[in-house]
């Protein structure tokens, strides 16, 4: 069993690079990466290495995630997201390997305030989300073995993320300003992590098998919140374990979209309704709060 795992530094690649060696050997790659192309800008370079590794499975961890920078650089963004998934859709169908890809509530409109469903119709509201939406087709389009897994307000103790933004913000000032009404469930990279690696196990022909689970998928956490609920949780998880902060969970304003000012539309309701993933595959997902806890300890234990 060989993988080959794209975007090896990133939050959800971190978490998925020591977990996957558990079901086989791992070429783990990055844009940077000098050994072989891990660069999803370089098309000719990612096809030679799909064709050189011949993975059982690619596991696509990169993305042009930036969302306000995308509006700027549609090209890039859609290059990222879109045409280069679509290229190792073509590459993993030539060699009947899987494909895993990791897709965002962003695809939808944010309108309403029911959880959305994978039969939903999308309806992005920017750059990014387009070019997320774009490669969930073209990636359903040309392979036949995929699993897409859509999620939302993704975090992890590496890299950068709200919960850790807060926490240095909170060091600084005494009062913060946080919308109140986009709501969605922080999801940390380790337990998408786990979920790709549970999925794996079942339709991996020398383990599960079970090709008929290809499909899209919504995995988050457990339960919903606001950014501004978040954003207290953090900050009064954070001072109850003894960090240093100047900012008191009662000094955080709530605010709504409208009056904070950016030029990059963002969906309100960003919940997802996980009960396909959950009946198909037969894994309960934890709340939220148990993994924004346990990256807070981790954090902390790292600063002390």
């Amino acid at each position: 069993m060989k993988f080959l795992l794209l975007g090896k530094d990133g939050q959800i690649g971190s978490e998925l690079h020591h977990k996957l060696c558990s079901l086989g050997k791992v070429v783990a790659l990055d844009f940077d990466s000098s050994d072989q192309c891990g660069d999803l800008t370089d098309l000719l370079g990612l096809a030679e290495t799909v064709r050189t590794v011949r993975p059982t499975v690619i596991v696509n961890a990169a993305g042009h995630t930036a969302v306000d920078k995308a509006e700027g650089e549609p090209d890039l963004a859609r290059l990222i997201n879109a045409t280069a998934p679509g290229l190792l859709a073509q590459e993993a169908e030539k060699l009947g390997a899987w494909l895993v890809h990791y897709s965002t509530d962003y695809v939808f409109d944010g309108g309403g305030d029911q959880p959305w469903a994978e039969t939903d119709s999308p309806n992005p509201l920017n750059v990014y989300g387009k070019s997320k939406l774009e490669g969930d087709r073209l990636v359903a389009a040309h392979c036949t073995k995929h699993l897409i897994f859509r999620t939302s307000w993704v975090y992890a103790v590496h890299g950068e993320n709200f919960a850790k933004t807060m926490l240095c913000i909170g060091k600084e000032r005494e009062r913060l300003k946080v919308i109140d009404d986009q709501i969605g469930a922080p999801t940390g990279a380790d337990l998408i992590a786990d979920i790709t690696c549970h999925a794996l196990r079942q339709v991996l022909p020398t383990l599960g098998n079970n090709p008929t689970a290809a499909g899209i998928y919504h995995v988050s956490a457990g339960g919903y919140i606001s950014w501004y609920d978040y954003a207290c949780f953090v900050i009064e998880t954070a001072r109850n374990a003894g960090m240093k902060l100047k900012v008191r969970s009662q000094d955080i304003d709530p605010i709504s979209t409208s009056d904070y000012v950016t030029s990059t539309r963002r969906p309100k309701n960003s919940r997802l309704n996980t009960t396909l993933f959950q009946n198909t595959f037969g894994m309960e997902l934890p709340h939220w709060q148990d993994g924004v806890t346990r990256m807070l300890t981790k954090i902390i234990e790292n600063q002390s």
